[in-house]
C-alpha cells in the first residue's frame, strides 16, 4: 500500500517538467532562428503568458468544482433522482457546443478578456466533475449507509464522514480529467484577448516560426502533465 506522505518520487516528474521548460525556454531565447523570434520573445513575456494560463485554469477549475461537486451530491439524493437525467443532459448539451462558439456567443455579453474565456472553460469543466460526483456518491453501498445510521450517525454526518470519503477517488478522477481538458482548451483564450499560451501558438502560426509555436504547445502539454501529477498525489493522500 502506498504511503500518504509525500515522497521523493513525487518530485521526480515535476523536476523533469521544470527542467524541460527552463531548457527549451533558454534555447529559444539564446538561439532564435531569426531576428523576428528574437524581437518577439523575452523572458518576462514567457513568464506573463504562463502566469495567465495558470490563472485561467485555476479560476475556471475552482468554479467548476464549487458548482459540480455540490450539484452532484444533491442529484445523488433519492429525492432528486427524477430530475437527475434532465440536469445532466442540460450540462451535456453545453459540453457539445464548440468552445469557440461559446466564446463567440458570450463575447458580446461578457466582453473581451478573461471573463469570457473563464466562462467557456467553466462550462467545459462541469460535465466530468458532475458525472463522476454522481457516480461516486450513488456507488456507495446502501448497506454501508444503513450501518452508519444504525450506529447513531445523522444523515449529515453520514454524508461527510462515510459517503464522501468513499466517493472521493471517483470525484478526484473527474477533477483531474476536467483540469487536463482545461489546460488544452485554455489556448482559445488568446482569441478574446485573455492571453495565455495560446498567444504563442497563434503568433507562431501567423508568422510561421516553429520555435514560438512549439513554445506555446509544449508548455501547455507540460502544464497538463504537471497538474495531473499534482492532483494524483493529492488524491493519493486524501483517499488512503
Amino acid at each position: 500500500m502506498e504511503t500518504k506522505k509525500i515522497t521523493i518520487n513525487d518530485f521526480i516528474l515535476p523536476i523533469i517538467i521544470i527542467a524541460l521548460s527552463i531548457g527549451y525556454g533558454y534555447y529559444v531565447l539564446t538561439y532564435p532562428v531569426d531576428t523576428i523570434v528574437s524581437n518577439y520573445l523575452s523572458l518576462p513575456l514567457i513568464f506573463k503568458m504562463v502566469r495567465q494560463h495558470f490563472y485561467l485554469i485555476l479560476v475556471s477549475a475552482s468554479l467548476a468544482i464549487a458548482t459540480s461537486v455540490p450539484l452532484g451530491i444533491l442529484l445523488s439524493r433519492p429525492m432528486f433522482k427524477r430530475v437527475r437525467s434532465l440536469i445532466v443532459g442540460i450540462v451535456n448539451v453545453g459540453q457539445t457546443i464548440p468552445s469557440l462558439a461559446v466564446i463567440a456567443l458570450f463575447v458580446g455579453i461578457l466582453g473581451i478578456g478573461s471573463k469570457t474565456a473563464i466562462f467557456a472553460l467553466w462550462m467545459y469543466s462541469l460535465l466530468p466533475i458532475l458525472n463522476n460526483t454522481i457516480a461516486g456518491m450513488t456507488g456507495v453501498s446502501p448497506f454501508i449507509i444503513d450501518s452508519a445510521i444504525g450506529m447513531g450517525m445523522t444523515k449529515v454526518r453520514t454524508l461527510f464522514f462515510v459517503e464522501l470519503p468513499i466517493a472521493l477517488p471517483v470525484i478526484m478522477a473527474g477533477i483531474r480529467t476536467a483540469v487536463v481538458i482545461n489546460v488544452a482548451t485554455a489556448v482559445i483564450a488568446a482569441y478574446v484577448g485573455a492571453g495565455g499560451l495560446g498567444d504563442f501558438i497563434i503568433a507562431g502560426k501567423n508568422i510561421n516560426r516553429w520555435q514560438i509555436l512549439l513554445l506555446g504547445a509544449g508548455y501547455a502539454s507540460l502544464i497538463a502533465l504537471l497538474l495531473d501529477h499534482i492532483l494524483g498525489v493529492v488524491e493519493r493522500i486524501l483517499t488512503q
